[in-house]
């Protein structure tokens, strides 16, 4: 297989359609069925959907009893057979179909000529405008188990699913739209049965209000199934006589809307999206309640399963036909990024506010550096002492420069404290640093320009060992700045050092989040027009432990020149804490997310001069940096992390919380599969 190719990567895709219909046209029907499909196939799908009834037209009332239109069905679906030979996608439509006596209202699922299952509707609706069992029977009633149907033998009934042989989790489940109205539907106990792709082939009439009730419940029961839903609604061509159509069709994955058809739509729609079979396996893995329903509902759960070969294109580079946002942890539209910036601000926020109000203290020490975490840290502390009524002068916050600190840093974390009205000082860490130096015999002591790790180290590890004491002196507690991101990459100072604190309300919220965070608030100007100025210069201000002494007021380190872009690190951090990615899906995805800064949404705010592009050996390059860091040499760190918030889903690395691993792993296998990732 082609590492550009989808299936490589455990995705497929899968389209819906909303074709012109005529009432009661059987022949003309399934010529555009036949268009819609052939585009599909063309178009890399492995799964169509049309909508209810389709082939026959759904308002039709008691056309639906004559025999001739039933009988120019089975011809139109016999034609819709033999044309299927040549595709690779299977097409599932909806028709009328007469079984032992009754009428049925069926999804009929068709691949390569072969009719693979027949599933009548569970719940016909006979309220308001809907009277559908004048003419259908449930089926729930259905005594046969197999058909004859265009001269094949085929699968019948409610108790089905579609197992795709040759593509892992490729299970589908089907149902006809009123069934996802009712309390339980049918494919609740379809999911339970392993189902990742749950099909709705719908009618549902148009009114006032009701695609934003469509949407609430394919999104919801596509997120508590832990699955795909797509759903198919009837349009243009339908009858109305009495009602009108929408042809409203839409894909969900686990809550989240991938696709959606213009409703009312003058020409055909057809929809694609990639849906990540994967993804849904390991999220079903790891929420256990999902198991523990199965083990509740067994005895609902005998399914007859329909095995079938897809054959999909394994070696094209069929694209991706699903947003994959740069920023994972980051919305790139603009309200849904104020809604977030609003929750993670308060949730850090609160979990300080308990901690001072748990341990009876109302002071904190923080070190201000004039970067990002400690500007982050410190206009939390401010809002936390607002809430509680407390004085910002109970906050102390000192500046701590040594060695290799710049002017503009410095300068930065005094207009930052003055402007929110903390009480400031500042204390220079050169001659406890120095000391250090000369004590444990290091080069720098004698003269030497020898900047290494010790060298580093000793400047974090004073700066934290001072705060610790400060707090002793004023019954203060000492707040952490280091954010997820580092923790994710072990860069911090482990023990005496910037990795410990009394408690942390940075710590699993990643780099890249806390650059919107501060810039929320800088406009909200709710701390005033000076501190919103100076956290816009520091939003500016290059990223640098400002450890190692450099040219002039130009720090000599810049950090991602060490552990990569921020950017590309919480992308890797993100899929892999939060599904488990193995590193090639990873840098699929991630190639497809970053190779072209012209394509894809970027965050609200973001300077033209970050709007940069990384191509797949950058990534790749990169990507195994995280690995090493993250797998191999950095979790001890977290073992040992402080309290605080869990702010965001996939956002947290405490062992108490969503991640616990050995100090002691190997990365091999994760390296292994990196090194399947084209260079």
């Amino acid at each position: 297989m082609s590492f550009a190719n989808i299936h490589e990567h455990g995705l497929v895709r899968l389209a819906c359609a909303a074709p012109r219909l005529k009432v009661a046209d059987p022949a003309f029907n399934v010529a555009e069925t036949v268009k819609l499909l052939r585009r599909a196939d063309e178009g890399g799908a492995s799964l169509c959907l049309f909508p209810e009834l389709g082939i026959s037209a759904y308002a039709i009332d008691d056309l639906l009893q004559q025999n001739a239109l039933l009988d120019a069905v089975s011809a139109a679906l016999a034609r819709l057979v033999e044309e299927s030979r040549s595709l690779r996608c299977v097409a599932v439509v909806g028709a009328p179909l007469r079984v032992e006596g009754r009428l049925f209202n069926c999804a009929v699922a068709i691949h390569r000529g072969r009719i693979l299952a027949v599933v009548p509707k569970t719940y016909l609706p006979n309220y308001r405008e809907f009277y559908e069992r004048r003419q259908f029977a449930s089926g729930e009633r259905a005594g046969a188990l197999y058909i004859d149907l265009c001269g094949q033998e085929v699968p019948f009934g409610t108790d089905l699913l579609l197992a795709a042989s040759d593509i892992p989790d490729f299970i589908v489940h089907m149902e006809i739209c009123e069934d996802v109205w009712t309390p339980i539907p049918p494919s609740s106990f379809g999911a339970l049965a392993g189902a990742t792709v749950l099909l709705n082939l719908s009618a549902s009439n148009v009114t006032i209000g009701k695609s934003d009730w469509r949407h609430a419940l394919c999104k919801a029961h596509s997120g508590r199934c832990i699955a795909t839903y797509a759903y198919s609604a009837a349009g243009t061509g339908e009858s109305t006589t009495d009602l009108a159509w929408d042809g409203q069709a839409m894909i969900y994955e686990n809550g989240a809307l991938l696709a959606e058809a213009e409703r009312f739509a003058a020409e055909p729609e057809l929809i694609l999206a990639d849906i990540d079979l994967e993804r849904l396996a390991m999220d079903r893995i790891r929420q256990n309640t999902f198991g523990d329903s199965i083990d509740v509902h067994r005895e609902k759960l005998a399914f007859r399963r329909i095995d079938f070969a897809l054959e999909p294109d394994r070696e094209s580079d069929l694209g991706l036909a699903r947003a994959v946002e740069r920023f994972p942890f980051v919305p790139s539209d603009d309200a849904r990024l104020n809604e977030l910036c609003f929750e993670a601000y308060n949730i850090q926020s609160h979990g300080l506010r308990k901690r001072l109000e748990s341990t009876r203290i109302d002071k904190v020490v923080i070190g201000v550096s004039g970067g990002l975490d400690s500007t982050q840290a410190l206009i939390v502390a401010a809002h936390t002492f607002d809430a509680l009524g407390l004085p910002r002068e109970n906050i102390l916050a000192y500046t701590l420069p040594a060695f290799a600190t710049s002017q503009g840093t410095k300068d930065n974390a005094w207009r930052l404290m003055r402007s929110l009205g903390v009480s400031a000082e500042e204390i220079d860490m050169t001659p406890a640093c120095r000391q250090m130096l000369v004590d444990i015999g290091h080069p720098f002591a004698a003269g030497e320009p020898v900047y290494d790790i010790t060298f580093e180290n000793v400047q974090a590890g004073a700066r934290t060992s001072v705060l610790f004491r400060l707090a002793n002196r004023h019954n203060a507690l000492v707040m952490g700045t280091g954010d997820l991101s580092e923790l994710a990459l072990g860069w911090c100072t482990y023990g005496v050092g910037d990795q410990m604190s009394h408690y942390n309300v940075n710590g699993s919220v990643p780099k890249t989040l806390i650059q919107h965070l501060i810039r929320w608030v800088a406009q909200s100007g709710r701390f005033g027009a000076e501190a919103s100025a100076v956290m816009l210069d520091i939003l500016a201000t290059e990223i640098s432990p400002e450890l190692v002494p450099g040219d002039g007021d130009k720090p000599a380190q810049k950090t991602e020149d060490f552990v990569g872009p921020y950017a590309l690190q919480d992308f890797n951090l993100f899929y892999t804490t939060r599904y488990g990615f193995r590193p090639s899906k990873i840098a699929f995805l991630a190639e497809h997310a970053w190779r072209d800064a012209a394509k894809g949404a970027w965050p609200p705010n973001m300077e033209e001069g970050k709007r940069v592009a990384y191509d797949l050996p950058v990534i790749k390059r990169w990507l195994g940096v995280f690995i090493r860091r993250f797998f191999e040499t950095s979790q001890f760190k977290r073992s040992a992390m402080p309290n605080g918030p869990k702010v965001s889903s996939g956002g947290s690395l405490s062992p108490r919380g969503d991640w616990r691993a050995p100090s002691d792993a190997s990365a091999a296998p994760w390296l292994a599969d990196w090194a399947r990732i084209p260079d």
